[in-house]
């Protein structure tokens, strides 16, 4: 017993020692493994983040401010300044209270007679602004702007303004004044719809698409500022990026106070490109007074078939055939552009019905019809493609024309009628086309697929409609641009799969926009080639070196013997009286859609052409919304752009503008000598 109790001490300490030696162990091991966890960081922070802390260590010791950039010029197709901005000085105002509630109305009164006083001593005396208008620009009932969103009260103050708000600035709570890019649009109103308009990002950034992701920038050059402008609609917005610039910085250093302790640093805003429009001004200025013109006329002629006195909007697309380039693009009535500086809910109602482009989307006037009318026999020329194609018909098929087709089962048929209920006899299809007989397309195309396709012939028909764009975007790259409604695939409006293919044949089941029929048109010219339309032709620094430059570009190819096309073209000769002593060989067709508006029926004049016939330079198509006949109502306005395309570029080559000056200075010089 008692060896063994001498034993006990000795082997506790030997198991002490072994368990010491473990821990010891394990606190090197420790130690190793945190040192080496320190060193790698370190080398962390010093090689990998250590610029990124840089950075943020000097952001702490100095503030900045982004300085907006002026905005890049829209110009037309001669380099003519459409759209261009100016730097000018601006008064913002940021509502700390709700001045709707009555209690904070004597202080609200308060801030504006303070403001107009202001105004009427050291401000234009020839832009004076009232009270009432000094509080609409405020919205203090929000219906323009969020409650933290500035609101701009003046624009362009003088140098007198600007001196007394920063030296009275304690007197004005809520008042800034702020330097930013005034946008300006050519007085004379080219295409205002087509190159857009401006708003405040403040007022967009959670609306649209485009802008919530710029909302979320945080590169001081890149960040969009809640009181900037930026494009909305038309070029403006589809150019966005290109004409905006980069903001510059007015970079501060400041102390643990966050006051100013050093000289401040400024880099430049960047100025944003040019963009250059396809769009030539005299030629587009042509056609906006054309419609107007026309639109008159219809008003006032009352006499036959050309008085229609509904007819209140009128659409035109002039397409280059062998670029693509739109060259006039006109939705009337239209308004002036440089309203958005200064828009009042009075202001937009005027203008609500004239802001949208009628030539690319569906635009609506309370009790008349949109701008997105039925094609009319202007698809007669693409149904007889359709007919030889699918071998239905041949360039050679004969029909007698009894003025009528019929369709439905037998015991229960139908008639549809000629225009006028005209019987035209022995036909081709080219004179079918020629004389717009609806019982022909019926008759030889559209019934004969239906017996082919049965139930899918609306498919195959749609498909076709889509290869000439039809149905389909355009690629113009405007935003809101409308893909059209072919009508004919609702079997249960139409009544049944045969009567969508017979009305659909002679152009009444398919609504489309003035610029789908303006490519679709331009695609029979190119004989198969369907070109995206271009709006812009080339995008330039503000030094006007070239940036980027738009060649044409085919969307698809259709691929039909020559003989058809030929037949078609051939076809396009109806008789228009406002081309009878036109000097060029063109082919057109005139169309008159039918539809019931608000519970009666009007009929809409539709035209398209292209000229020269063997040589096509332009193609133009025209909507009249209730115009009556499109020869007596859109052919008009076609005419007048094809004579301002001759003389400014000429359908031949030669611009008649410049050979008709040669003569005058020819006939000049001959009288002095």
């Amino acid at each position: 017993m008692n060896k063994s109790g001498m034993d006990d001490p000795s082997k506790r300490e030997l198991k002490n020692q072994r368990q010491f030696s473990i821990r010891l162990n394990v606190f090197f091991f420790a130690t190793f493994i945190i040192f080496s966890v320190l060193i790698v960081r370190l080398a962390v922070l010093q090689f990998v983040e250590g610029p990124t802390l840089k950075e943020k260590e000097a952001s702490i010791s100095s503030k900045s401010t982004p300085i907006p950039p002026i905005r890049g010029n829209i110009m037309d197709a001669s380099g003519e300044k459409i759209a261009y901005s100016t730097s000018s000085q601006s008064l913002y105002f940021t509502l700390e209270k709700n001045y709707s509630l009555a209690k904070n109305k004597d202080e609200l009164y308060g801030i504006v007679s303070k403001l107009k006083k202001v105004f009427n001593q050291y401000g234009n005396k020839d832009e004076t602004m009232t009270a009432d208008q000094i509080i609409e620009a405020m919205d203090i009932t929000y219906r323009k702007n969020f409650g933290y969103t500035p609101r701009r009260i003046k624009k362009d103050l003088t140098n007198q303004e600007i001196a007394y708000f920063l030296e009275h600035k304690d007197k004005f709570p809520g008042i800034e004044i702020v330097e930013e890019s005034v946008r300006h649009y050519d007085t004379d109103r080219v295409a205002v719809q087509t190159v857009g308009y401006l708003s405040s990002f403040a007022g967009v950034r959670s609306t649209m698409d485009h802008y919530k992701h710029k909302a979320k920038l945080e590169d001081a050059q890149e960040k969009y500022l809640d009181t900037e402008f930026v494009g909305v609609d038309g070029i403006e917005y589809a150019y966005q990026d290109e004409l905006r610039g980069k903001n510059g910085l007015k970079t501060t250093p400041v102390n643990a106070m966050n006051i100013a302790s050093g000289r401040t640093e400024l880099t430049a805003p960047e100025k944003g490109n040019n963009v250059w429009m396809t769009i030539d001004k005299n030629i587009q200025k042509t056609a906006q007074q054309a419609i107007t013109d026309q639109l008159s006329f219809l008003h006032s002629y009352r006499s036959g078939s050309s008085y229609a006195p509904n007819a209140q909007t009128g659409y035109a697309v002039a397409m280059e055939v062998d670029t693509g380039n739109i060259v006039a693009m006109a939705s009337m009535p239209d308004y002036d552009s440089n309203v958005w500086e200064s828009m009042t809910d009075n202001k937009y109602k005027e203008i609500q019905h004239q802001i949208a482009n009628g030539t690319i989307k569906e635009v609506y006037r309370e009790g008349h019809a949109s701008s997105m009318v039925l094609m009319g026999s202007v698809i007669k020329p693409l149904t007889v493609l359709i007919g030889l194609k699918e071998g239905v018909i041949t360039p050679y098929s004969y029909y007698q024309d009894r003025g009528y087709a019929e369709i439905g089962k037998e015991g229960h048929t139908t008639k549809i009628r000629n225009s006028s209920g005209h019987v035209y006899g022995s036909l081709n299809p080219a004179t079918a086309i020629q004389h717009s007989s609806n019982a022909f397309m019926i008759d030889e195309v559209g019934m004969p697929l239906y017996r082919k396709y049965q139930a899918d012939s609306v498919n195959v028909w749609d498909k076709y409609m889509k290869d000439f764009g039809l149905g389909v975007s355009t690629k113009s790259g405007l935003p809101g641009e409308s893909a059209g409604s072919g009508e004919y695939l609702n079997i249960k409006a139409a009544g049944s799969t045969q009567a969508a293919m017979a009305f659909a044949s002679f152009g009444q089941q398919g609504k489309y926009t003035t610029l789908q029929l303006a490519q679709y048109v331009t695609t029979i010219a190119n004989k198969g080639k369907r070109l995206k339309p271009q709006l812009v032709s080339k995008i330039t620094d503000s030094e006007g070196n070239i940036v980027e430059k738009f060649k044409p570009q085919v969307v698809n190819t259709i691929d039909f013997p020559a003989e058809y096309w030929n037949t078609v073209i051939n076809g396009m000769k109806t008789d228009v009286a406002s081309f009878k002593d036109f000097p060029y060989a063109i082919a057109r067709k005139t169309g008159t859609s039918e539809q019931s508006i608000y519970g009666h029926n009007v009929d809409n004049g539709v035209f398209i052409a292209f000229a020269p016939r063997d040589n096509p330079k332009l193609a133009v198509a025209v909507v009249v919304p209730e115009g009556g006949f499109g020869a007596q109502s859109a052919a008009p306005i076609a005419r007048k752009i094809f004579d301002a395309y001759d003389q400014e570029y000429g359908l031949d080559g030669i611009p008649k503008k410049v050979s008709e000056a040669k003569t005058t200075d020819q006939a000049t010089d001959a009288s002095n000598n």
